[in-house]
């Protein structure tokens, strides 16, 4: 049986365990009209009955899950003849690879032998019989769960206490593996930033002016040892970002004030909905833009009043990701206006205040912790933004602060480390796991100033 099948069927166990359990609820007093005799409400009694049902099951296919298939290896690995096991780790690995790729029929590497065969056969008996087993075993854990809290329904149990206290449960658990999911990327990132700057003076890192992370894969091949300087990787991120704030933060900002206090009813049903088109517009549409569009245009218009300007350039990746910015900018700039209270500006009015002088001296400080919030946001999307700056602004590392060369940012050289094949014990692999950790902590900071911003302006409006 499918996984997808069992938990509709599961799904259906529990739907009927509640109204079993709600009916019991109401049996048990003699009918609807004695419901004031239960400690709780009937339908509190459903969800204890269905959370018994489902919870215990649904544990049991999870643990199942992450067990299978290391059991099934295991056993196929024990059925294998004594040349096979002996074989070393990753050759033997590369074996098992195989076995499951031709049981499920993938391409397989090696050709294919009796042993082979026999083993991918053997395979798919062993997940065919967990999937059985499994079944038996969820249905049945979920029929006795189910009976067990059936049973023990009486007017004095206190459903609505153990339910909430389930449903309290889960949402710890839910939270808890957010938090446990950004640690863990935080520490798979630090670890391996370690290891590379066990391999690399973090001195060059940081304050390195050239980049050129290319190095000899075996030790008699003539190559370049490489050169690990970010800093004109910081500079390209920053420029491009910059020339990026300078578009979208006006532009976004004067959109949302005149949405939200100048504009009719009408202008502003029609307005909005088409500035959030640009907000689903998928990056590498924009990154075309730039790459036909934006980048000649940029050129043509430097080389017209004597400036040389590259086919690449930051200025042209910076105003077409300024552009994609605009709609976040202005949506969340547009929300926080909104949510000033009405009282302040009919207040400012009253005592003769401009429709103007309103906006610049009340609504827009009120309102200056959410246009905070709305810019750090977009200055994130800015920075990891990567396949407009490939498209338009190229991959060369140049230390420039010129708007008019070609540039590269960090999230452009973190996938360039990373395409195709590689060996992670190289300090080229290794780098982009350290300018991965130097995007957290920029970011991290920018969301740290945008804190003190908020709390400042806040405790004088509320």
């Amino acid at each position: 049986m499918q996984n997808t099948t069992l938990i509709l069927l599961l799904s259906f166990m529990a739907v009927a365990s509640f109204f079993f359990g709600r009916r019991r609820s109401l049996a048990v007093v003699g009918g609807p009209g004695h419901s004031t005799a239960l400690h709780s409400l009937p339908g509190y009694y459903g969800y204890y009955v269905a959370i018994w049902c489902a919870l215990p099951a649904l544990a049991l296919v999870l643990i199942w899950i992450i067990a299978e298939p290391r059991v099934i290896v295991g056993l196929v690995i024990n059925g294998l003849p004594e040349s096979y096991r002996a074989l070393p780790a990753g050759e033997l690995n590369l074996l098992v690879n195989n076995i499951q790729n031709l049981a499920t029929g993938d391409v397989v590497s090696v050709d294919v032998d009796a042993t082979l065969q026999n083993s991918a056969t053997m395979f798919n008996d062993y997940v065919a019989k967990s999937r059985q087993l499994l079944a038996v075993l969820t249905l049945g854990l979920a029929g006795l769960g189910g009976a067990f809290a059936w049973r023990r329904i009486q007017p004095d149990l206190r459903a609505r206490n153990r339910v909430e206290a389930v449903v309290r449960w889960l949402l710890i658990a839910a939270s808890s593996i957010a938090i446990f999911t950004t640690v863990g990327i935080v520490l798979s990132v630090l670890f391996e930033a370690i290891r590379f700057f066990q391999k690399v003076p973090m001195t060059e890192f940081l304050f390195g002016l050239n980049w050129s992370p290319q190095t000899a894969i075996r030790a008699d091949q003539v190559g370049s040892s490489g050169s690990f300087g970010a800093v004109p990787l910081f500079t390209g991120t920053m420029l491009i970002t910059g020339i990026a704030m300078v578009v979208a933060v006006p532009v976004g900002l004067m959109t949302a004030i005149y949405l939200a206090e100048y504009s009719s009813a009408r202008v502003r049903s029609i307005a909005k909905p088409l500035l959030e088109v640009l907000a689903g517009i998928p990056t590498v549409v924009y990154g075309f833009f730039a790459a036909l569009t934006v980048a000649p245009w940029v050129r043509q218009a430097g080389e017209s009043v004597g400036l040389e300007v590259a086919s690449e350039s930051a200025l042209a990746a910076g105003l077409v990701m300024g552009i994609m910015i605009i709609p976040l900018v202005s949506s969340l700039s547009d929300d926080a206006i909104n949510a000033v209270p009405t009282a302040m500006r009919d207040g400012a009015l009253a005592l003769g205040s401009t429709r103007s002088e309103t906006m610049v001296k009340v609504i827009l400080p009120a309102a200056l912790p959410g246009i905070v919030g709305g810019i750090l946001l977009a200055v994130s999307r800015a920075i990891g933004e990567t396949m407009i700056v490939v498209m338009a602004a190229g991959l060369a590392a140049n230390l420039t602060a010129n708007p008019f060369e070609a540039v590269t940012t960090v999230t452009v050289q973190i996938v360039t480390l990373l395409v195709g094949d590689q060996e992670f014990d190289s300090a080229k692999t290794l780098a982009a796991f350290a300018l991965g950790l130097m995007l957290f902590v920029v970011t991290l900071a920018l969301n740290v100033a945008g804190l003190g911003v908020v709390r400042k302006y806040r405790e004088q409006y509320e």
